[in-house]
């Protein structure tokens, strides 16, 4: 199980005068990923992995994280406001991490973003 003691980065959602969103980066109690997020108009959301090598040596490894982080963010997508941009950058610490705790972590982070649940 990953330590909920390491920080790791997620978003949050903030304003200019203009209307448009900037992205930002906030820290997250779980150490599995982090993430950017960027709003773009009426679009469907949509969500990006970046996964390094120092995350796993093994692509076996770094594919089966990918394939947790989508398949709970398309259990998670009937909840997200349409037209935002997802990037998930994931640590080192996600490779002991199961499904359930990507789906815990990505929920907390969408939802500290104001991405979730209609917030925007």
């Amino acid at each position: 199980m990953a330590s909920a003691s390491e920080s790791v980065s997620s978003l949050s959602n903030s304003q200019t005068e203009s209307g448009q969103r900037q992205v930002q980066y906030h820290e997250s109690q779980l150490s599995s990923e982090g993430a950017y997020v960027k709003d773009v108009t009426h679009d469907p959301s949509r969500l990006g992995v970046s996964i390094s090598q120092k995350v796993s040596k093994k692509a076996v490894v770094r594919n089966r994280i990918k394939r947790h982080l989508k398949a709970a963010f398309r259990q998670l997508r009937p909840r997200i406001t349409a037209g935002w941009l997802i990037v998930i950058v994931v640590r080192p610490s996600a490779v002991q991490c199961d499904y359930w705790q990507f789906l815990q972590e990505l929920e907390q982070m969408l939802i500290s973003a104001e991405v979730i649940d209609g917030h925007s």
